[in-house]
């Protein structure tokens, strides 16, 4: 069906029979003219059949009237209004935070059988997981030695998943500020209003930089209802082959795990531990499981705007006068100056 977003434009109807109807015509030109008293008979002549001349006065009579109907027309917004569609909807505003630190790119994971660094992995993970999360409002924060938020919440979840591809490590600073993370999250979500809550924050370290601290900043989360799920990413230590004899090696060794416990236990979450690409994958399937996507239904109907239609006739009808106009003041300008040149012979 049509609808007409403004329909109080079409008020402006009346308005060009109103300004004619009370306000004074406009003063004639003054400027020099030539006269000539039979300029109407040789326009006459040239006009065609009486039929064509009529026709085109009525044009011209009637050509501005139908412009402006057609712009106020356009001026209402005319809507094409599709069928309704459904649309999950959770109401649910969700947060990824996710490290992008120096030590994020320590190859210690596998990603299709390759070598891979941490946010590789991440970020091949927490693609599947955003697909998933139809109905939710999604942002991203990344941070290092600073946080920033990447994606305001929204539910353009292929805009989420394509900004976190295009993490690089060390974007943020090498350090890690897990309590200022936290506090940006806080600060989104309470301005976004939503009655639930949740950030997901994954990091391989320990808080280094930054104001807040991560307990002090996940009491303040609590208070406000947000609650937190915290993944500690880096491998199991493992055994290597080194010059001086073998060697065990703990690649997580920096991981401050008591602290991620602390913060997601404050907070009503739970704290996860993801040492391979599985382990990873299976974290996110269990927090589908703990924060079902959706569990309302709304409706909403696409609409194609229809003005451009109704504007591009008025703006042909408005070149065709104009022409028409021009091309009538030539001929006359032309058979001005041959009845001048008649009558001065005469003379």
């Amino acid at each position: 069906m049509i609808h007409l977003e403004w329909p109080w434009a079409l008020l402006a109807l009346p308005l060009p029979w109103l300004a004619m109807r009370w306000l004074p015509p406009a003063p004639a030109s003054e400027g020099s003219a030539l006269r000539v008293p039979f300029l109407e008979e040789v326009l006459a002549l040239g006009a065609g059949p009486g039929e064509r001349k009529t026709l085109r006065r009525r044009w011209l009579k009637m050509a501005p009237w139908l412009a402006w109907l057609l712009l106020v027309l356009a001026a209402t917004q005319p809507q094409w209004l599709g069928e309704p569609v459904a649309v999950p909807v959770s109401g649910r505003d969700l947060l990824l935070a996710v490290d992008v630190s120096g030590s994020m790119a320590a190859e210690d994971f596998l990603l299709d059988g390759r070598p891979a660094n941490r946010l590789q992995v991440v970020k091949a993970a927490a693609r599947t997981f955003i697909e998933r999360r139809v109905g939710d409002r999604l942002g991203l924060i990344l941070f290092g030695t600073q946080a920033y938020l990447q994606t305001p919440l929204t539910f353009d979840r292929d805009t989420v998943a394509t900004l976190l591809n295009e993490a690089v490590v060390g974007l943020a600073g090498k350090e890690t500020a897990i309590g200022d993370a936290i506090g940006l999250a806080l600060k989104r979500l309470r301005a976004a209003g939503a009655q639930d809550r949740v950030l997901i924050l994954l990091t391989d370290g320990a808080n280094t930089a930054g104001e807040v601290a991560p307990r002090q900043a996940a009491k303040l989360a609590a208070k406000e209802g947000l609650r937190i799920y915290t993944i500690g990413l880096g491998a199991k230590p493992m055994r290597r082959d080194t010059f001086f004899g073998p060697q065990i090696i703990n690649p997580s060794a920096n991981l401050d795990e008591a602290t991620l416990k602390a913060v997601a236990e404050i907070t009503g979450g739970r704290y996860f531990r993801a040492t391979d690409t599985e382990s990873l994958a299976s974290i996110y399937q269990e927090l589908d499981r703990l924060e079902p996507a959706a569990r309302d239904t709304e409706y909403f109907r696409p609409h194609q705007s229809l003005f451009i239609w109704p504007l591009g006739l008025a703006l042909a009808i408005s070149v065709i006068l104009a022409a028409s106009r021009l091309s009538w003041r030539m001929t006359a300008r032309v058979s001005g100056v041959a009845g001048q040149t008649s009558f001065g012979g005469s003379r």
